[in-house]
């Protein structure tokens, strides 16, 4: 009799769990937005994925310093940080692909908001590092946004509008730095943490109001959209796309990776300072976004894939040719790598687009592999660039590691220009 009444307990609070979460997914429809976004929201979005990744960079010293530990060990903040956010894209795309844009998005802000809390308040390292972790949610602004602009335009259109929105947002990483050398110097590096979780709640409410769902033919099964997934990797023009874009994000995770190191240890400069000198790289990405808009309607993407290449890899290599020529000052560091910076913003959209645009029915997965590939070589050139960084070598290898990843990215603009008029 004992049983059969747990059993009944059990089978009602199940109902009546189901019932609550029914009503709860009705009234979340129902004050849903409707309309599709504006485009200073998804400049938010992508905007506050950025700043979580580069605005507390000139505090690593310090946080290494108040815990205790090396500092390859608080630089997994940036690679394990990175390595999540690859992981939890490549689930995120196939949702978004299923349950919508959205509510996918809506869910990675909460868990960045919480987060953060947590890193604020951490007691230790290793508390430090699971919530920092748990932060790689927020890659659902970039990601998922990218998905929304394809929604909502072909693929030129497409990249013209990524473009602008790259171009507008790159404040963002411009000041992030600045802003968290700023705070650190001032209030602590626990202060910055406090900041985006304050940043996390507005930005969700941000897109709740106005992000409406623009994901018009959701697949009927998580799991059968998942196996979508072959149909991408036997694609050679979408992997073109992905190994490009990961190189050419790839030099910024490496030159964001060992630019505190450089700026301070070598060259004797503050948190702001070093912070003034790695916004310098989104300078040049708010012009080459500029020049995305003004001609991606013009040339092939491709063409603007190359263009894009061959500007780092001549930037680059003339800063590694002063430096190995025993001209060490940070001018040349933080000058040189303007030219990733002019290089990424014509790279970029075009290239992102041109992924999403090979299975156009497919763009939140192709979005979130793609995102999930470019961030894990991302966060392996991170790890890479710390462990190799001494005192004695660091600017030259830094530069060094620079000029090899820009030089294969061009090698995979290359292959995409010279692929791309035999699949279209």
């Amino acid at each position: 009799m004992a049983y059969k009444q747990i059993v009944l307990c059990i089978c009602r609070g199940s109902e009546a769990v189901i019932m609550g979460l029914h009503t709860l997914w009705n009234c979340y429809l129902f004050f849903s937005a409707k309309a599709p976004p504006h485009f200073l929201t998804l400049v938010i979005l992508t905007a506050i994925s950025v700043l979580s990744l580069n605005m507390f960079l000139p505090s690593l010293s310090n946080i290494s310093h108040e815990f205790g530990t090396a500092y390859w060990i608080v630089s997994l903040s940036v690679s394990g940080y990175l390595g999540i956010s690859a992981v939890l894209q490549i689930i995120m795309g196939p949702l978004s692909d299923r349950w919508g844009r959205r509510p996918i998005l809506l869910v990675g802000m909460a868990i960045f908001s919480v987060a953060s809390v947590g890193c604020w308040i951490a007691p230790n390292i290793g508390v430090f590092l699971v919530c920092r972790m748990l932060q790689g949610a927020v890659i659902a602004g970039m990601a998922l946004s990218r998905a929304v602009i394809r929604d909502m335009a072909p693929p030129h259109e497409a990249a013209r509008m990524m473009g602008y929105v790259a171009m507008v947002m790159a404040l963002a990483p411009m000041l992030g730095p600045v802003l968290g050398g700023v705070i650190d110097q001032a209030f602590g590096w626990r202060m910055t943490f406090l900041v985006f979780a304050l940043l996390g709640v507005a930005v969700f409410v941000v897109a709740w109001i106005d992000l409406g769902e623009t994901n018009v033919r959701p697949s009927e099964t998580f799991f059968k959209q998942f196996k979508t997934y072959p149909e991408l990797f036997g694609s050679g023009l979408f992997w073109g796309h992905v190994l490009c874009q990961s190189f050419s994000v790839g030099a910024f995770y490496v030159f964001l990776a060992g630019a505190p190191l450089v700026g301070e240890v070598i060259f004797g400069l503050t948190p702001t300072q070093v912070g003034i000198g790695m916004g310098t790289i989104t300078g040049g990405f708010v012009v080459g976004n500029y020049f995305t808009g003004r001609f991606v309607l013009r040339y092939s993407l491709g063409t603007m894939m190359v263009a894009g290449r061959t500007i780092t890899v001549l930037g680059v290599g003339a800063g590694l040719s002063l430096i190995s020529l025993s001209y060490m000052h940070p001018v040349i560091l933080f000058g040189s790598v303007i030219f990733i910076g002019v290089g990424n913003g014509l790279t970029l959209p075009a290239s992102n687009s041109g992924a999403m645009s090979v299975r156009p029915d497919l763009a939140g997965s192709a979005s979130g592999l793609s995102g999930a590939f470019v961030v894990a070589v991302g966060s392996f050139l991170t790890f890479l660039t710390g462990a190799v960084l001494t005192q004695a070598t660091g600017a030259f290898v830094l530069m060094f590691i620079l000029m090899v990843v820009s030089v294969l990215g061009l090698i995979s603009a290359l292959y995409v220009r010279a692929v791309e008029p035999l699949v279209r």
